[in-house]
């Protein structure tokens, strides 16, 4: 079993997006072998690239307020509380469109 706060678990960058940062906060050196969580963090004026991959994603927000966009120019408004699942191959992009950070747990599968 792990218990400790997310901020014990060190941010990293993340390389495609400037202004961004995640943690992994759970992972397979863990021991979980199934399920990745992870903590990201968005600065306001900044976006995760708009993309796509063959997993699933399941999104809490903690914090903030922005836009997920998840077809060609329709975007949809999300802040503290929205949940989000964006299914396998659906493109998508995480937008701050506020003064403060936007902060999210992303759940995705460990592969292999």
């Amino acid at each position: 079993m792990k218990i400790q706060h997310y901020t014990q678990t060190r941010p990293e960058p993340v390389a495609e997006g400037p202004g961004i940062t995640v943690r992994w906060v759970v992972g397979k050196e863990d021991g979980a072998p199934h399920f990745a969580m992870r903590v990201f963090e968005v600065e306001p004026g900044h976006s995760t690239p708009y993309h796509s991959h063959a997993w699933e994603h399941e999104v809490f927000v903690l914090t903030g307020e922005g836009t997920v966009r998840h077809e060609v120019e329709q975007e949809t408004a999300v802040s503290h509380g929205s949940v989000v699942f964006v299914p396998g191959m659906e493109p998508h992009q995480f937008i701050n469109r506020g003064d403060g950070i936007l902060r999210f747990i992303c759940l995705v599968p460990i592969e292999g």
